[in-house]
C-alpha cells in the first residue's frame, strides 16, 4: 500500500523550465525543451502574424521563431539580440521560442496548480498559475500559441475534405460513446471538433484526468473510448489508465493518447498499457485510431 501511495505521489510531479517574460516567470515542461540557444539572429519571411518574426538555422536545421513578448503583449527591457533561444518540440515540428531569460529547472506538484484565477482575456493562453517562492508562475497552452503563431501547422491539421471523407466512410455514428480528456480548451475542443466532422456525433469532453476518472469510476458512466491527453497535471493520462486497468468495469476499455509528448519511457509505459499512441496534432491519424477501434468494437459486438 505505501509503495502505491509513493508511485502515485511521483506521477503527480514533473519538471518545469523556469523562465522570464519582462517582470514575469512562466513555465514549460522539461520533456519539451530540448536546449537553450544564444541569439542565433534570424531571416524575416512574409507572416501575418507579428509574433513570428522569422526562421533561423541550428545544425542544419531549419527552425521558426516566435517571440513569446510580442505574443503575449509583454513590455521588455530586453533586446532582441540578447534574448535566449528556448528550442522546444510538439510533435515532430521544432521551433524556436525567444524569452528574456531562463532561470533553472524546477520540480511542481499538482498541488501547486491553480486554475480558479484563470479570466479575462488577458489570461487567454494560460492553463495553470503555479504558486512558488511568493510569485505566481504562469504554465502556457503552448501547442494553441504554436497554432496561433505558425499557420502552416494550423492549414496541414483541418483538411475539410478529408475529414469529410471519414464521414462519408463511416455515417453518422450515435451509439459509440467517446470520452476526451485534456486540460487545453482550444485542443479539447478541437479534437471534438475534428470527431464530429468525421462522423461521430456522441463526445463528452471533460478539462483533466481527475474528471474522467470521476465519471468512469465514481460515478459509472460507460464509454466505449477514451481519449485522452499525458500532460495533465492534476491526474496525467497515464496514471488515469493504470487506474482504470485496475477496475472491472474499465479494464478492457480502449484507450487513445493524443500529446506531444514523445519521451521514450512513457511510450513505453503506453504500451504496456496497452495504449494507442497518437502524436499531436496528426487529427487525420487520430480519427483514423478512432475509426479502427469503433469498425472493431462494431464486429466482435462490444456496444
Amino acid at each position: 500500500m505505501e509503495e502505491k501511495k509513493t508511485v502515485a505521489a511521483a506521477s503527480r510531479k514533473w519538471e518545469v523550465v523556469l523562465f522570464r517574460l519582462g517582470i514575469d516567470t512562466f513555465a514549460i515542461n522539461v520533456n519539451k525543451t530540448k536546449e537553450i540557444l544564444r541569439w542565433t539572429g534570424y531571416r524575416p519571411v512574409p507572416t501575418k502574424t507579428p509574433a513570428f518574426i522569422g526562421i533561423t538555422t541550428v545544425r542544419e536545421a531549419t527552425l521558426p521563431l516566435i517571440d513569446l513578448r510580442i505574443f503575449l503583449g509583454i513590455d521588455s527591457p530586453v533586446p532582441l539580440e540578447q534574448t535566449k533561444v528556448m528550442v522546444v518540440e510538439f510533435n515532430d515540428i521544432k521551433l524556436g521560442f525567444l524569452v528574456d531569460g531562463v532561470e533553472r529547472i524546477q520540480q511542481v506538484n499538482a498541488e501547486d496548480l491553480d486554475a480558479s484565477k484563470m479570466r479575462g482575456v488577458s489570461l487567454k493562453w494560460v492553463l495553470y498559475i503555479i504558486k512558488r517562492d511568493e510569485r505566481n508562475i504562469l504554465l502556457l497552452d503552448y501547442e494553441a500559441i504554436i497554432q496561433e503563431t505558425a499557420p502552416a501547422v494550423a492549414e496541414h491539421m483541418f483538411d475539410q475534405n478529408k475529414l469529410s471523407g471519414y464521414q462519408q466512410e463511416i455515417g453518422h455514428v450515435e451509439d459509440f460513446h467517446i470520452l476526451v480528456a485534456d486540460d487545453s480548451p482550444l485542443l479539447r475542443q478541437q479534437t471534438c471538433d475534428v470527431l464530429k466532422q468525421s462522423g461521430f456525433t456522441s463526445i463528452y469532453p471533460v478539462k483533466d484526468g481527475v474528471e474522467a476518472r470521476k465519471l468512469l469510476l465514481d460515478q459509472g458512466e460507460n464509454f466505449d473510448l477514451l481519449i485522452s491527453d499525458i500532460e495533465m497535471p492534476l491526474l496525467d493520462g497515464l496514471s488515469l489508465v493504470e487506474t482504470l486497468r485496475q477496475d472491472s468495469k474499465t479494464q478492457d476499455m480502449p484507450v487513445i493518447l493524443f500529446s506531444s509528448i514523445m519521451v521514450k519511457d512513457l511510450l513505453d509505459r503506453a504500451e504496456s498499457l496497452k495504449i494507442i499512441h497518437v502524436l499531436k496534432p496528426d487529427v487525420y491519424k487520430l480519427v483514423e485510431s478512432v475509426m479502427k477501434i469503433y469498425h472493431d468494437c462494431k464486429k466482435n459486438r462490444r456496444y
